[in-house]
C-alpha cells in the first residue's frame, strides 16, 4: 500500500504545503501534493513528526528545574554583548581603522541555549550612483532645462551642439537627449509620477498581511470547440446552462461563483480562450488555475494547443481534466502520451501535471477534479483584503437597450457597494444596481466574486481595471486625461508593439533580451523547419522564444496572444484572415508573410544582431613624446609635442600615458604649430597639444586613436 501526500496531510491534520516543506528538509523527494509515498516512509515520516509534541513538554520540565543554570548563561550573554561596547571606548584614531563589518548578536533559548549569530554589515555606499536627481516633467524648452541645471542657455546649446543636435533657445527637447545632456552635468533625470499614477499608486498599495483573508481561486475552463467545457461546468453547478446558449456552443463570457463543501470558486467559462488572451493583452491576469478539457475520444486538437500556450504564456497554474470517459473504445495512454508531448507529464508518469478523467454526462471524477483544483488553491495561498474600497477587472461588458451599459466585473481585492463610484478604462460612473451571476440583485461582492454592475457612462473594454473612487471630481478629471491621451495616441499613430524595424529601439531593459514569435505554416514539415531554423539563432545575449506554432492560416487568436506577449506574427505560405487583419491593425501587431525560409531566417537574425550591443574597437592613429610643458594663461596646460609615429588628427580622441598607465582619455581641446590651428599633426613635425589636463610631464606619451562602434554578429 502507498500513501499521497495530501492523505497523509490530512491524517497528521496539516496542510499540503507545510507537509511538503517538511518531507523536503527531511531530504525526501516529493514533486507535489498528488506524490505517492511509501509505507515506511509514511511512517517514518509520521514518527518524525509526532515527538516534537513530547519534546515541547521535556524542554519545559528542564527549563522550570535548573532555573540557577540560567543565571551564568545569560551572564555569559552580557559578557559578550558587553565586549564590542568596551571596543568603541577606544580612541577616534582607532575606531577609523578598525571598522567593524562583523555584529555579534546573542539570542538566549529559555535561559537553556545561546547562539552567537554573526551578520554581516553590506557597505553599499560605493555602490550609490554620484548623479544627482533631477525631476523635470516633459516636454521641456531649453531655456527652462538650463535653469534647472544652474546653467546659461548659451552653453547648453554650445553642449548640444558638440552632440550634433541643432537646436534654439525656446525649442522643446524629448526625453532621451534631455537625460544624455543632464547626465553630463551630474544629474540623473526622472519624470515625476501624473496625477492619475500618484493618486491610482494608493489605491494599489500591498495591504497590511493581518488583514489578509483566504479568498476563492479564479478558474478558467479552456480546450478544444465541443470538448466539453460548458457541459463540465454545468455539472460542476448542477445547473443547465448549456440549453441557454445557441447550439450549445457558449456565446459570451460567463462567471459563475460555485459553492463547495470546503469553500466556493469562481469559474470562467471564455468562449475558447480569445477572451481570457484579450483581458491579458490589456495587462489583466485574472486566472488563478486553467483547467484544460481535453475530450479522451479526440486528444490533443489544434485549439488545444492554442489553449496550451495561452495559458503557459500567462505563467497560470494548468490542470488537466480528461473528458468524456464514459464512452467506449477511449484510450486514455493515448491521451497522456499526447500531453506528455506537449511538456503536460502527468503525474502518474512521473510529472507535475494533474490529470484527471472526468465524464461530463455522469459526474464521474467531478469530486476527484474539484478536489485537486482546492489542493492546487491551498498550495497558491490565495488571499485579498475585505475591509478596503474594491479594485478588480472587467471580464466583459455590453450596450444594453433597456439597461445601457452593463459590464461584468470580478472583484480582485476589497468588497464592491451598491452606490459606489466606479472608474474604468475611459469610463466612470455610480453603480446603480448589481446583479450576481444567478440574476438576483446583491448589495455588496468581496474578493473573487463575480457580479454584473449598471451605471458606467460607457462600455469599457475586457481585461480594463476598475476602481472605487471615493471623490467623482477626481474620477472625472483622470477619465478626461485618459481620454485626451487617447486621442492623442492615434493621432500620433505610434505603436507601442514590437516590429523588425524597430526591434532594437525597443529592448528590454536588462542583460538578457528577448524575441517573441507566433509562427503558422502551411504544412508541418516547413513548421518545424522554420522553428528549427529560428531557434537555432538564440544565443546567450539575445533569446529567441516560438511562444505558439501551428498549421493553417492566421487567426484572431493569433493576433491576440502576439499583442498580449509583444510578439510578432511570422506567415509561411498562408494568409491572414480579414478579421485577423483588422485585430492586428487595432492592436498594432505585426504580420509578416514569406514564401521562402530563408528569407525568414535572414530577416530575424539583422533584427535579433540590432539587439547586441555593439563593439567598442579603438584604431591607433599616432603617437606623440611630450618634450616641454607650458602654461598658457588662456589656454591652461600646453604640451610641446613631437610626433614620432603616425598622425595625430585634431578630433581624435587622446590617452596622455605615463610609465604604462593611462591617466587622462578625452577630446583635445586644441592643437597648434606656433600660433596656427591645425587640422593634423603628422609623423615627424612638432606641435603644441592642450588636453584640458593639468597633471602633463616632460617625457609622457600621448596616443590619439578612433573610437568605432561595430555591430556584432551571431556566431
Amino acid at each position: 500500500m502507498s500513501t499521497r501526500v495530501h492523505q497523509l496531510a490530512k491524517e497528521l491534520g496539516i496542510s499540503s504545503k507545510d507537509l511538503m516543506d517538511k518531507l523536503h528538509s527531511l531530504k525526501i523527494d516529493v514533486k507535489g501534493h498528488m506524490s505517492i509515498l511509501e509505507d515506511d516512509t509514511a511512517s517514518l515520516v509520521k514518527e518524525e513528526l509526532k515527538p516534537k509534541k513530547t519534546a515541547k513538554s521535556k524542554t519545559k520540565e528542564k527549563v522550570s528545574a535548573p532555573k540557577k543554570a540560567a543565571a551564568p548563561a545569560k551572564e555569559k550573554a552580557v559578557k559578550k554583548i558587553k565586549e564590542p561596547e568596551a571596543k568603541a571606548k577606544q580612541p577616534k584614531a582607532a575606531e577609523k581603522k578598525t571598522e567593524p563589518k562583523i555584529v555579534p548578536k546573542v539570542e538566549v533559548k529559555a535561559g537553556i541555549e545561546i547562539e552567537e549569530k554573526i551578520v554581516e554589515i553590506e557597505v553599499k555606499e560605493e555602490l550609490k550612483p554620484e548623479l544627482k536627481v533631477l525631476k523635470i516633467d516633459f516636454p521641456v524648452v531649453i531655456k527652462d532645462l538650463a535653469s534647472k541645471l544652474g546653467v546659461k542657455p548659451a552653453d547648453l546649446i554650445k553642449k548640444l551642439l558638440d552632440k550634433k543636435v541643432l537646436v534654439t533657445i525656446n525649442q522643446a527637447l524629448n526625453e532621451d537627449v534631455a537625460c544624455s545632456i543632464c547626465s553630463d552635468y551630474g544629474y540623473l533625470l526622472e519624470t515625476p509620477p501624473t496625477f492619475e499614477e500618484s493618486f491610482l499608486a494608493d489605491l494599489d498599495k500591498p495591504d497590511d498581511p493581518k488583514k489578509l483573508k483566504p479568498r476563492a481561486p479564479v478558474v478558467t475552463m479552456m480546450g478544444h470547440v465541443d470538448h466539453g467545457k460548458t457541459s463540465l461546468l454545468d455539472m460542476i453547478r448542477k445547473t443547465r446552462v448549456v440549453d441557454k446558449e445557441a447550439g450549445g456552443i457558449t456565446q459570451h463570457i460567463g462567471a459563475y461563483e460555485v459553492m463547495l463543501p470546503k469553500g466556493s470558486v469562481t469559474f470562467l467559462d471564455t468562449p475558447g480562450h480569445a477572451a481570457f488572451t484579450a483581458m491579458r493583452a490589456r495587462g489583466a491576469n485574472a486566472t488563478d488555475i486553467v483547467i484544460l478539457v481535453v475530450a479522451a475520444d479526440d486528444g490533443i486538437m489544434p485549439q488545444t494547443i492554442e489553449a496550451i500556450d495561452h495559458a503557459r504564456a500567462a505563467g497560470v497554474t494548468i490542470i488537466v481534466a480528461v473528458n468524456k470517459i464514459d464512452k467506449q473504445n477511449i484510450n486514455l495512454d493515448k491521451v497522456k502520451k499526447q500531453l506528455a508531448e506537449h511538456d503536460l507529464t502527468p503525474e502518474e508518469w512521473g510529472g507535475k501535471t494533474i490529470t484527471v478523467g472526468v465524464s461530463a454526462k455522469t459526474g464521474q471524477g467531478i469530486d476527484s477534479l474539484l478536489e485537486m483544483l482546492l489542493l492546487e488553491a491551498e498550495l497558491l495561498e490565495l488571499k485579498a483584503n475585505p475591509d478596503r474600497p474594491a479594485t478588480g477587472i472587467v471580464i466583459e461588458a455590453e450596450l444594453s437597450k433597456g439597461k445601457g451599459p452593463i459590464a461584468t466585473v470580478l472583484v480582485s481585492n476589497g468588497t464592491l457597494k451598491k452606490g459606489d463610484m466606479v472608474m474604468a478604462g475611459l469610463n466612470y460612473g455610480k453603480i446603480k444596481a448589481m446583479l450576481d451571476d444567478k440574476g438576483r440583485s446583491v448589495l455588496e461582492a468581496g474578493p473573487a466574486k463575480p457580479v454584473e454592475i449598471l451605471g458606467l457612462s460607457g462600455v469599457p473594454q475586457a481585461g480594463e481595471k476598475f476602481y472605487v473612487i471615493t471623490d467623482e471630481k477626481k474620477a472625472r478629471d483622470i477619465v478626461a486625461t485618459r481620454q485626451m491621451e487617447a486621442e492623442r495616441k492615434k493621432l500620433a499613430g505610434k505603436t507601442s508593439k514590437v516590429t523588425l524595424e524597430e526591434l532594437y529601439n525597443k529592448v528590454k531593459v536588462g542583460e538578457v533580451k528577448e524575441l517573441k514569435i507566433v509562427i503558422k505554416a502551411d504544412v508541418q514539415g516547413s513548421l518545424e523547419a522554420i522553428k528549427d531554423s529560428l531557434e537555432k539563432l538564440s544565443a546567450d545575449e539575445v533569446k529567441l522564444s516560438v511562444i505558439h506554432n501551428q498549421v493553417g492560416d492566421i487567426n484572431e487568436s493569433d493576433v491576440m496572444l502576439a499583442s498580449a506577449s509583444n510578439a510578432i506574427i511570422i506567415g509561411f505560405h498562408v494568409n491572414a484572415m480579414n478579421e485577423a487583419k483588422a485585430l492586428a491593425k487595432q492592436e498594432e501587431v505585426e504580420i509578416r508573410i514569406y514564401s521562402i525560409i530563408y528569407e525568414i531566417v535572414n530577416e530575424i537574425q539583422a533584427a535579433m544582431e540590432g539587439m547586441l550591443e555593439p563593439v567598442i574597437e579603438e584604431t591607433f592613429l599616432g603617437r606623440a613624446e611630450v618634450r616641454q610643458v607650458f602654461n598658457v594663461s588662456k589656454a591652461g596646460v600646453v604640451a610641446g609635442c613631437f610626433i614620432s609615429k603616425g598622425r595625430i588628427p585634431r578630433d581624435a580622441v587622446c590617452k596622455l600615458i605615463r610609465e604604462k598607465e593611462i591617466l587622462y582619455k578625452g577630446k583635445m581641446s586644441s592643437l597648434k604649430h606656433f600660433k596656427d590651428d591645425l587640422k593634423e599633426a603628422k609623423e615627424g613635425f612638432e606641435c603644441g597639444i592642450s588636453l584640458g589636463f593639468k597633471d602633463i610631464q616632460k617625457g609622457d606619451l600621448i596616443e590619439a586613436i578612433e573610437v568605432r562602434k561595430v555591430a556584432r554578429r551571431l556566431k
